[in-house]
Formats: C-alpha cells, sequence, structure tokens
C-alpha cells in the first residue's frame, strides 16, 4: 500500500511496484543534516527530507522552528519500496531559520534539525566592473569559499554592459565556485549570455539583465542551429545556482512552432544533468511571439535519473512568456523538486514532469493563462506534461491549487497517454479537454477535489470534485471564472426559469444568474500547504478568497533595483 499523503479525509490506493535499479545521486554533504540514513537538504523555504527504512506505511512529518513549542503538521512522506526511503519537503518556510523535524513511520520515530539557508551570502573578494559599456567579456576563474563568495558587481552608481556585438559566444563565463554575478547587463553573445562551466557550483546570478543572445533565425525558422542558445546556460554536473531577480528577455533567435515539428530554438535557463540544489525565483522572462522561447526553463536528460532540475530544487515567483514548448521543463529524477507560485502565458505546456523517475515533484499555486499551439492555432497543448519511458517512472507527483483557465481551447488537464502516481487535490482546470488519459498504468493515481470543465475526466474519479454538467452538445451549467476568485459568479441558467421582478413572477429564457462560486469552500485540508485558508474549507485553485493575492516576478521577492535601470 503507497499512501498519498494525510489530508482530512483517508485515501489510499494499491500500488504495484517495477523493479527499477537504483542509480547512486551526487549531493552536496555540506548542504545536509543528519546521517546516511536520515538526512535533510534545505533551501531558502524548504526542506527536503529522507528517511531510509523497511518500516513501510504511512510516516508522518511534523515540524517547528526551534525552540517554538508549537508543532505544524506537513504532508506525509512518499514512501518509494524501490530505496527503501521515504521522501518529502516541508514548504512555505522562512530562510536562515533552524527547525526541528519529528518523523512517525509505524513503530519509528526519529528526529533531526535543519537551518533553511540564509538570503545574505558573505562576501570575500569584490571585483568591480567599470560603469559604461564594453565588449570585453567576463571570465571568472577564480572561486570564493562557502564563507567568503567572490562577487562581481558595477562599481556603486556605475551601469555595467557587456556587448560583444555578436562577435564573441559568450559574454559571461563562469569557471569558478561560490560566486556571485550581480546587477549586471548582458548583450549580443553569439551563443549563451552566461556560461556556468562544468562540474560548478554555488553561483548566484542576480538582478542582471540578459538580451539578444544567441544563433539568427527568422520567426518560423526551424531554429537556431543545435537550439538551446540560452541566456543561462549550465553545463553537465552543476548544482546549488541561484538564479534570481534577472530579467531575460529577447533572444536573437526563434524557435519553430509545432505547425513545422518539435520546437527547437532559444532557451532562457538551461541546466544540463545538474546535480540539484538550484533555486530560480523571481526572474522575468519574455519575448515576442516572432521570438519566442523552445522552452523557458529546461535541460537534459528528460528521461533520466538526473535531469533538469534533479533534485532539491524550487523554482518559484517567475513570470515566463512567449514559449512553443515548456513553460517548465522538470524532467528527469525530481527528487523533492517544488515549483510554485509562477504565472505562465503563451506557452505550449506549462509544466513538463516526463519523467518523475524518483520523486516526489510539487507542483502548487502556480497560475497558468493561455496556451496555443502555432501562429495560426489557437488549440493548446497540456496543464501539466506527463511521460514514462523505459525503467525512468515511478516517482510521486503532487499537482495542488494551480489555476488554469483555457475555456476557449482544447487544452488538457494532463496529457493524453496514461498517468501514473499522481496526486491532484483542489486545482482549476477549466479546459474543454480531458482531465486525464483512459489507458492502463502501472501505478494508479488520486485525483479528487478538483474543479474541471472538459468533455471527460479519463480514469481519474473525482468523487468530491467540482464540475460543470454538459447538455447534448452544450453546458447544462457554465461558469465564468477569474483567477482571483470572487464569492459569487453570473452563469446561464439553461431552460424556461420563473423570475420575480419587485412581486412579479415572469418566465425567462436561460437568464443570467448569480449563484455562490463553486470553487470557494470546496476544497480539501492539505497539511503544510494550506493551513491558512479562510473560510470553511480552502478555496480552490492558486488564490484564496480572503488572503492576499500571489505575486510575481522580479519585485515579489522584494523592491530591488538594479544598477543597469537606475544608472
Amino acid at each position: 500500500m503507497t499512501h498519498m499523503g494525510v489530508f482530512n479525509r483517508c485515501c489510499a490506493c494499491a500500488t504495484v511496484w517495477i523493479a527499477l535499479t537504483a542509480t547512486g545521486f551526487a549531493l552536496d554533504v555540506e548542504a545536509v543534516s543528519g546521517g546516511r540514513d536520515l538526512y535533510a537538504v534545505p533551501t531558502f523555504e524548504c526542506i527536503g527530507v529522507y528517511f531510509k527504512t523497511d518500516e513501510a506505511g504511512e510516516c508522518t512529518i511534523h515540524y517547528r522552528k526551534i525552540n517554538d513549542p508549537a508543532w505544524q503538521q506537513g504532508l506525509s512522506l512518499f514512501y518509494d519500496a524501490r530505496q527503501g526511503e521515504y521522501r518529502g519537503s516541508v514548504v512555505g518556510l522562512e530562510p536562515g531559520t533552524e527547525y526541528d523535524i519529528r518523523l512517525e513511520c509505524g513503530a519509528k520515530k526519529v528526529n533531526l534539525s535543519s537551518r533553511t539557508k540564509s538570503e545574505q551570502f558573505p562576501i570575500g573578494k569584490t571585483t568591480y566592473l567599470e560603469g559604461g559599456s564594453t565588449s570585453e567579456i567576463i571570465h571568472v576563474t577564480e572561486s570564493g569559499t562557502p564563507d567568503a563568495y567572490h562577487l562581481i558587481t558595477p562599481r556603486e552608481g556605475a551601469k555595467a554592459t557587456i556587448d560583444v556585438h555578436n562577435a564573441v559566444k559568450d559574454t559571461a563565463i563562469v569557471n569558478a565556485s561560490y560566486v556571485i554575478l550581480r546587477g549586471i547587463e548582458l548583450k549580443n553573445a553569439a551563443r549563451h549570455g552566461i556560461l556556468v562551466a562544468k562540474k560548478r557550483h554555488d553561483i548566484v546570478i542576480e538582478d542582471c539583465r540578459i538580451t539578444f543572445w544567441g544563433g539568427t533565425g527568422g520567426p518560423l525558422s526551424a531554429g537556431n542551429s543545435g537550439g538551446m542558445d540560452s541566456a543561462i546556460f549550465a553545463e553537465e554536473g552543476t548544482g546549488n545556482l541561484i538564479v534570481q531577480r534577472n530579467l531575460i528577455e529577447h533572444p536573437r533567435g526563434a524557435t519553430n512552432d509545432w505547425d513545422s515539428g518539435h520546437p527547437s530554438g532559444p532557451q532562457a535557463v538551461t541546466l544540463n544533468n545538474s546535480t540539484g540544489g538550484n533555486i530560480i525565483r523571481y526572474n522575468e522572462i519574455r519575448s515576442s511571439e516572432d521570438h519566442g522561447f523552445s522552452d523557458a526553463i529546461g535541460g537534459r536528460s528528460n528521461y533520466s535519473a538526473a535531469g533538469c532540475p534533479n533534485r532539491d530544487s524550487d523554482i518559484y515567483g517567475n513570470i515566463i512568456r512567449n514559449v512553443w514548448d515548456d513553460a517548465i521543463e522538470s524532467d528527469g529524477a525530481n527528487m523533492n523538486v517544488r515549483i510554485w507560485g509562477n504565472y505562465t502565458d503563451l506557452t505550449v505546456q506549462f509544466v513538463s514532469s516526463a519523467s518523475t523517475t524518483y520523486g516526489p515533484l510539487y507542483v502548487f499555486r502556480n497560475v497558468w493563462h493561455r496556451s496555443r499551439r502555432s501562429h495560426r492555432d489557437s488549440i493548446g497543448g497540456a496543464m501539466m506534461k506527463t511521460g514514462e519511458r523505459g525503467k525512468f517512472k515511478g516517482g510521486r507527483r503532487y499537482v495542488f491549487h494551480n489555476t488554469a483557465l483555457q475555456p476557449g481551447g482544447a487544452l488538457h488537464a494532463f496529457t493524453g497517454r496514461g498517468i501514473g502516481n499522481n496526486v491532484s487535490r483542489n486545482n482549476v482546470f477549466d479546459c474543454r479537454g480531458q482531465l486525464t488519459g483512459s489507458g492502463p498504468v502501472e501505478i494508479p493515481s488520486d485525483h479528487d477535489y478538483d474543479y474541471f470543465a472538459g468533455m471527460q475526466r479519463g480514469i481519474a474519479e473525482e468523487l468530491h470534485g467540482v464540475r460543470q454538467r454538459w447538455r447534448g452538445q452544450g453546458f447544462a451549467e457554465t461558469y465564468n471564472l477569474e483567477f482571483y476568485p470572487s464569492a459569487t459568479i453570473n452563469k446561464t441558467q439553461w431552460g424556461k426559469i420563473p423570475i420575480d421582478f419587485a412581486g412579479e413572477v415572469k418566465i425567462i429564457t436561460d437568464p443570467v444568474v448569480t449563484v455562490r462560486n463553486p470553487i470557494i469552500d470546496a476544497g480539501i485540508v492539505i497539511p503544510g500547504f494550506n493551513d491558512d485558508y479562510s473560510g470553511e474549507a480552502p478555496d480552490l485553485g492558486a488564490f484564496e478568497l480572503g488572503r492576499p493575492p500571489l505575486k510575481f516576478g522580479r519585485r515579489a521577492g522584494g523592491t530591488v533595483w538594479a544598477p543597469w535601470e537606475l544608472n
């Protein structure tokens, strides 16, 4: 029995596990606490927990700040019988804070502590860039240390622009570790804006503007030669990269749309078989439709035990637009990977998770706007791309509290093929396609408490879900939802309906009436993910009525103005 997690109602399903040989995982031992069989890996706002034991069953997790008397409950850990290991994440934590963690797995009770990463980086050497524009590239070869990062930044009050006029491959090369690139404008690289060399780690790229990089190509071309020219390109074996508050816009080249085959072209951030520990947050990634991205955030290898971003990584608070394939491609191990609070628009698929070899992958509170397949075809792809191949399958996905409004297209919630080991709760899937595929899967999924407006649910039962009802070829009930929910909405009430007009009853055909918003208080409690709900129960979707709306982009994490926009 594999437990889908602790909600306020029991939900479990039988699982038949297939044999899978475990692959070794690269891990920064300085970033973890605990021993070989019990350890934690922190980021700024999350902690991934790992516990090897033969005690299969439910494993609950509670956490608190050190010396805080009150314990909070998190979502129970996922048990992977292939490794004999419980895995899971605690989310929504404060940076630079130490936490107690308590696990109860059957008869075993264990404790550990972990400190989330501080957002303040200790600076050792500072290399100042002179103001003005230069064609001399930044080539960093001197590493810092964990207690003394090497900072490269413009002098105070200066704007530093690296413009290589398409004559040099990369505007910046980082062949060192414990390095910070801050507040720099990088333009006109012939290949990549910033190249991070193999096996380098603990690199911060923040408050930069990267524009007009990569090979040329027309708006309907087959993409650039080789594809994947990137604003930030990390070679294999890199890890612990922080990419935050950057403006990444307008690559020189273009990506073909699906009318001429699989998209190929420039990307914003590329991570190839990373070791993990990456944080990509509060960036703004945009372009025009004629110079769109292939994937905005992605890399290699999709079907693998590593991939992008691999493990113990967070992608959140970003604005992503103008993408002809996946806005966020999180393919590979997906072990304690968290994707939340992103706004994506004008992409074919919002999040790809093919494969999720180990998991768990958490995708929650994202806002997914418009999808389209090509310049001429407004029919989109899938809100969540899933897929399995060979031995690269079996990991758990959690999909909570996302809002996707695509009522005019044929966009599916999940890709048409079968989807296994997936748990969805409290999402708004306003689309005309299908919720899940109807094909058989080796590991059952659990979909419930979602709003779904499409034609068929596939194998998803959704016993407690909210659904529009069909009548013939039209809707029996049609709701017009918005991203931030209101308490009431208008809908068409089909048929001849008696309506009271100042005491006089009149029969109206198909009147528009005001009703309670069906997504309000229609959700289920998910420990650690929606404990602060207002009302009788959590609302469906990314926003909670009565709570502040989400913020996205470079100002979402605080008001930081970069030198290139001030000077």
